[in-house]
């Protein structure tokens, strides 16, 4: 199994553009900085918190997400998405989650990810896509 510790932290940051607003995504009607795009951002952290200790042919996938978006963030802001895993359970993995936009926190809340072999997981995939 991975060596996945408590306490291992990534980061993912991104800007606010027209693309990755509410008005855009379809989230709200404003040009602040999408719930969905924070999300996205945050799921991003914290796959990269895990990704370097994964063993050849492994991965995670999202399999809740519990947030809070507490303040918007204009065009040009910088987002910032910390994660830090906070227990492991075999392959579950959970973590603690914070957005930032240099203001101080945006959004945050837990999320968890599963280890999978890739390989298989998409073999499955691919049998269900074929029914």
């Amino acid at each position: 199994m991975s060596n996945i510790t408590i306490g291992m932290t990534a980061t993912a940051t991104t800007t606010v553009v027209t693309e990755n607003t509410a008005k855009v995504m379809k989230s709200g009607a404003l040009d602040v900085f999408a719930t969905p795009a924070m999300c996205a951002l945050m799921e991003e952290a914290a796959q990269a918190a895990v990704a370097p200790v994964l063993e050849s042919g492994q991965g995670t996938v999202g399999i809740s997400l519990s947030i809070t978006h507490d303040v918007p963030s204009p065009l040009g802001a910088t987002i910032t998405a910390t994660a830090e895993v906070t227990a492991v359970d075999g392959r579950k993995i959970t973590f603690h989650i914070e957005a930032n936009d240099g203001h101080g926190s945006i959004g945050k809340g837990t999320h968890e990810r599963f280890i999978i072999d890739n390989e298989k997981f998409m073999a499955k995939v691919a049998q269900k896509a074929a029914k």
